[in-house]
């Protein structure tokens, strides 16, 4: 599985690192002389927070991650700077390979995925220490995380998606909430948009007229995506009739940019998001698990069924690899028998 794969695990946030191999970056300012060979635990704690700093500014400014994202390296990252130290590894040039898979193998309790996940952010690490001169190699190239079981994306049915969508305009026709929250899950199905890239949606990059929409995804890469015509609809009551209740809610300065308020007129967060999908999800009737990305996942998997190639969905999803959005192109299984029905000279 690439590592954008593992960037879109719910554990990194929706707005996960973009493909971790294909970025480059100038050298920042030198590292202190701290970095070289320090004395001590405390003086390796203190010389790998020195490179940690600067490895998170990198990604967060000059690659332009999300925070979330900025916030799940750091999190990794400080799991290993904090194994490397509790076994008297005291500078990054003294790490060696056997160090970095000692540390996969020391996390034995956690789930493959997992486990990935954390050797991804090494990768970078490590990665970003080269191109620093740090290192006269890339220790952790080679290290290969443990297999994780290939799990299919929870998807709902077409009619499902109905249901919920249905569920999340009910109630008061006139009630801005309610119009917010249809116009919110009905773009969300219509584009595949990330959740991250629906609340950060701006009134400029919604074009109704012409029926598209520019999201802005990882790494700050942007894309314009087509909105069907009930997401249109749905959009335009909205903006028309809902936001401009809700900006007027806010006590201080009103949201001039923002699409997608919240009932006291700022931007939605990504938590309330959470929260429309389940209560949408709790009126359709839907008892399974549901989370904003299901209506992605629903989306691609729709389209592909459809009879979508998969580099079209790709593009629309913003994937930077196609190995990620083939996930996707898995069968059904009500699809499986009618087709073995169908095709196999003894299946009747």
């Amino acid at each position: 599985m690439s590592e954008e794969a593992y960037r879109e695990d719910p554990a990194y946030g929706d707005d996960a690192a973009a493909d971790a191999s294909s970025h480059s970056a100038d050298p920042v300012p030198a590292l202190a002389e701290s970095q070289g060979d320090s004395q001590g635990p405390q003086g390796s704690a203190e010389a790998y927070s020195s490179l940690l700093e600067q490895f998170l500014a990198y990604t967060g400014v000059e690659r332009g991650l999300s925070p979330a994202t900025v916030k799940a390296y750091a999190a990794d990252l400080r799991v290993y700077t904090d194994f490397l130290t509790q076994h008297g590894i005291t500078s990054v040039s003294r790490i060696g390979r056997k160090d970095v898979e000692s540390f996969i193998t020391s996390l034995a309790s956690e789930s493959p995925r997992s486990r990935a996940r954390r050797l991804a952010s090494v990768h970078e690490f490590h990665r970003f220490a080269l191109r620093q001169q740090l290192v006269p190699i890339d220790v952790s190239e080679g290290v290969k995380a443990p297999k994780s079981p290939q799990s299919l994306p929870d998807v709902l049915s077409i009619e499902e998606v109905g249901d919920l969508l249905e569920a999340a305009g009910s109630g008061d026709a006139q009630d801005p909430v309610a119009l917010r929250d249809k116009a919110l899950l009905e773009f969300m199905y219509a584009t595949g948009a990330r959740v991250s890239e629906a609340v950060g949606l701006d009134l400029g990059d919604v074009d109704l007229e012409s029926s598209v929409a520019k999201l802005t995804g990882k790494g700050s890469k942007q894309r314009l995506v087509p909105i069907g015509s009930y997401a249109r609809e749905a959009m335009a009551r909205y903006l028309n009739m809902g936001r401009p209740d809700l900006q007027r809610r806010a006590r201080r300065q009103p949201e001039l940019s923002a699409v997608m308020l919240n009932k006291r007129g700022r931007r939605l967060s990504r938590q309330s998001v959470w929260e429309i999908v389940q209560q949408a999800g709790q009126r359709a009737g839907i008892t399974r698990p549901l989370h904003p990305h299901t209506l992605r996942h629903s989306f691609a998997t729709h389209l592909i069924q459809g009879g979508a190639d998969v580099r079209t969905v790709q593009e629309l999803l913003g994937h930077a690899s196609v190995t990620t959005t083939q996930i996707y192109t898995h069968v059904s299984p009500e699809n499986l028998i009618e087709a073995y029905l169908l095709a196999h000279p003894r299946a009747r």
